[in-house]
């Protein structure tokens, strides 16, 4: 009840503070207070939790938020109503057993077949395509009709491969006129367990959107995951689990498409396993090829894609090599499944800062690139993504002695807690190695389960390994922010 006459409070707050305009939205607490000092009069911070803040805005003050206060992404998160945006801060949805969600590395004939035959041309194609609309911003006719033009493209892809298991509708919102575009590749048998990979269709212009060409942002994420699945029918992968892959509307005006779709499936209780982003993927602007976002999503999700890149894509014609970073507050589509309770990792082509410069203006063009090559190596990841995950069965330990045993690490404040399940053995040692292989941590241990005062590490990815006495091991990667 003290919630609730709270509520009440606040939101007769929010009425008369509503003297322009605008929309509700959740943001970063200090980007609401650096856009207040940039558009007075048109920021109204409603609730302050922790570091974030609900805030009622004009249109203008999102635009100078996109343009100027961050360089990706809407840089906040549009909420349908005031109730909605506190919900959302204050009660953010969680899945107890997300934290216990792990998948396994198993099914090298498959994906090597699939990588072995993406095609860089058809991405760079696909590319050029939406880049030819010449802008995809929401409210114009160009985005509705991209949207049912890759549908056409999705359905009569589906039906070269003779594949009768896929399914391509498009999905309305309230929160905009364009649609979002979604292919359903059915699980053979288990339907009812859901994999989703995803970019946003649309596209936008900070010089006006007129020309918002999009190139990078994202018509690359949608060819790429386009690609990807090409490479599974290419190969006639079936999945066990149910595919999905979304092209998103409007995320450029607050993550509306993903957001709708990621609450209607929280809503309808959707069992959806695991949620991949592709936003830009074709600027080559980092040593490293590939940077994982840690921020709004998933620690072990994000541990299993560098599994994946390890196990794949360690050498040779398919290497591709990974590090990571963060982007800030709701910079992609990811956001919103995170904040659904849904396992998500973001994929990205750069460092967050070294991406490419171009984008929301004109000049973002395939021409800056001038090949698919960076799009290319996010393709493989996406198909050994899709592979792996909708599979029939998956825990993430690559490589483990023991294969039916379940470990699970949590590094907090400077100690390590660990847990092992599913074995009778009872281990001795426990070693942790940096990502070059050096032995950075070397302890005895007496039980199963423990903690583990660690030194003064760098944040990074580490494996951990626990030996028993009769030498039989068990390891697991562990991100420390």
């Amino acid at each position: 009840m003290k919630y609730l006459f709270t509520l009440f409070l606040l939101a007769s707050f929010a009425l008369q503070a509503q003297n322009f305009e605008g929309f509700y939205a959740t943001m970063a607490l200090h980007d609401a207070k650096e856009l207040q000092k940039d558009v007075p009069g048109e920021v109204e911070i409603l609730k302050e939790y922790r570091n974030e803040a609900v805030v009622y805005m004009s249109d203008n003050a999102s635009h100078k938020l996109h343009d100027r206060v961050l360089v990706h992404g809407p840089g906040y998160i549009r909420m349908p109503s005031f109730e909605e945006a506190v919900k959302a801060v204050e009660h953010p949805k969680t899945r107890p057993d997300s934290s216990r969600m792990a998948f396994t590395i198993s099914e090298d004939a498959a994906v090597n077949a699939a990588i072995d035959v993406v095609n860089t041309q058809n991405i760079e194609d696909h590319i050029l395509e939406l880049e030819g609309y010449g802008t995809r911003y929401h409210t114009m006719a160009s985005a509705t009709q991209a949207a049912e033009d890759l549908k056409t493209k999705w359905e009569n892809m589906a039906s070269s491969y003779g594949r009768t298991d896929v399914s391509v509708r498009l999905y309305n919102h309230s929160g905009t006129n364009m649609p979002s575009v979604i292919m359903t590749i059915t699980g053979a048998s288990i339907p009812d367990e859901f994999v989703v990979v995803g970019g946003h269709l649309d596209s936008t212009s900070n010089q006006g959107n007129n020309n918002a060409p999009g190139a990078d942002d994202d018509a690359s994420g949608i060819a790429t995951i386009t690609e990807a699945v090409r490479t599974l029918f290419e190969t006639d992968f079936v999945p066990q689990r149910t595919i999905e892959v979304m092209a998103y509307a409007a995320e450029e005006i607050g993550l509306v498409g993903s957001g709708e779709i990621a609450a209607d499936y929280d809503n309808n209780s959707v069992n959806v396993i695991a949620v991949a982003q592709f936003d830009m993927t074709n600027y080559n602007g980092s040593t490293n090829d590939v940077s994982l976002i840690t921020d709004f999503t998933s620690g072990n999700l994000n541990i299993f894609m560098m599994s994946l890149m390890d196990h794949y894509n360690a050498s040779g014609v398919h290497e591709v090599t990974y590090a990571t970073s963060v982007c800030n507050y709701g910079c992609s589509d990811h956001a919103s499944w995170t904040n659904r309770g849904f396992l998500s990792t973001f994929p990205f082509e750069a460092n967050f800062g070294q991406h490419n410069s171009s984008i929301h203006t004109a000049s973002d063009t395939f021409s800056l690139s001038g090949t698919a090559t960076h799009a290319t190596k996010f393709t493989k990841l996406c198909a050994e993504f899709l592979i792996e995950v909708a599979k029939s069965e998956g825990s993430l330990s690559v490589g483990d002695v023991l294969p039916n045993a379940s470990l699970q690490v949590n590094v907090r404040q400077g100690v390590l807690t660990y847990t092992i399940e599913g074995v009778s053995e009872t281990f001795v040692s426990m070693q942790m190695h940096d990502i070059q292989g050096k032995i950075v941590v070397n302890k005895s241990v007496t039980s199963n389960q423990g903690q583990i005062s660690l030194p003064q590490l760098s944040s990074g990815v580490y494996v951990v390994s626990l030996t028993t006495e009769n030498d039989k091991s068990i390891s697991q990667k562990v991100l420390l922010k």
